[in-house]
């Protein structure tokens, strides 16, 4: 037993997934207050419902009745039945008025302030890669940096030829499609740095439990000068992002080496040492590989096409 009670102590950490998380920002705020406003409604009437029918179990028990005798018959309470039909409606609509007042708060993008702009950034996903751009052209996969404090306006989509998914990080904002061919608009605000999680929200494919993603929220001086340096490195086509490529794009079908999973083995090939032949299909497609970079710019295919030859081809 005191092992179990161990045990079960970090299972319930973090309310076990009964509530949403704690919120970092305005419109995850929102969620939360929603879903709290909710729940006491439905915990009030589920003590309500169960109580009465205890206590009808126990009123109208029975007792010494015969097993096969009807029990008293009660009818024509009207007050009744009306506080049970009106009741409900009642109820409903109060929820209902404070869902539509807090979901404008929620779901549209603020204005920017006086002194500041909305940070805009692409959001595109893709089998199974999440792929930031920023306004500056910065690419980067999986894991996206944000500045504190500051609303950022995300853009949603995914490409023509790929699936729907849905970009979540619940410590943020709600969930939102990324629909192709449709640009949907979602936002956050966020209080304090650090790292949030999130996933694909969408049933996408075989490989839909790996379609990770986070949101890196830091001091927004620290992020203005990561962004300028990232624009340098990938200007000078040096930096982290062919090896984030590799990770978010290549390895999680074709392995963490290149050795072979969902996908054939890459390592030491000779595809993998030609760039014309990687560029032609990562932008075409090959059996049932899809054209993952079909969008790619001169620079991201650049990138991935010299990790692969220095890193996998062997």
């Amino acid at each position: 037993m005191v092992a179990a009670a161990v045990l079960a102590s970090p299972a319930l950490a973090g309310n076990g997934g009964f509530a949403p998380v704690p919120p970092e920002s305005p419109n995850a705020q929102g969620i939360h207050t929603s879903y709290v406003f909710i729940s006491i409604f439905a915990f009030a009437i589920f003590l309500l419902v169960e109580g009465l029918l205890i206590a009808f179990v126990i009123r109208f028990r029975r007792r010494k009745r015969p097993r096969y005798a009807d029990g008293a018959q009660i009818h024509g309470a009207t007050k009744l039945e009306l506080t049970w039909t009106v009741g409900p409606v009642l109820i409903l609509f109060a929820i209902a008025a404070f869902v539509f007042a807090k979901l404008p708060g929620i779901q549209n993008v603020p204005s920017a302030s006086a002194g500041t702009s909305n940070l805009v950034v692409d959001v595109t996903g893709t089998q199974f890669t999440w792929q930031f751009t920023y306004p500056n052209g910065v690419v980067a996969f999986d894991s996206m940096r944000a500045p504190e404090g500051r609303t950022v306006e995300l853009h949603v989509t995914a490409p023509d030829w790929d699936v729907i998914h849905s970009w979540w990080i619940p410590a943020l904002a709600g969930k939102i499609d990324a629909i192709p061919g449709t640009v949907n608009k979602t936002w956050f605000r966020a209080k304090r740095s650090g790292v949030f999680q999130g996933q694909c929200a969408e049933l996408c494919g075989l490989f839909h439990a790996k379609m990770l993603a986070s949101v890196e929220v830091m001091p927004a001086d620290e992020f203005d000068a990561w962004l300028a340096q990232s624009e340098q490195q990938q200007d000078a086509g040096t930096g982290p992002l062919g090896d984030e490529m590799w990770e978010a794009t290549c390895a999680k079908c074709h392995g963490p080496t290149g050795e072979g999973g969902y996908g054939p083995k890459i390592a030491g090939t000779a595809l993998v040492g030609d760039p014309q032949a990687v560029e032609q299909v990562i932008r075409n497609g090959f059996g049932t590989m899809p054209p993952v970079g079909r969008d790619w710019d001169d620079n991201e295919m650049t990138a991935i096409t010299t990790y692969l030859k220095e890193n996998v081809g062997g």
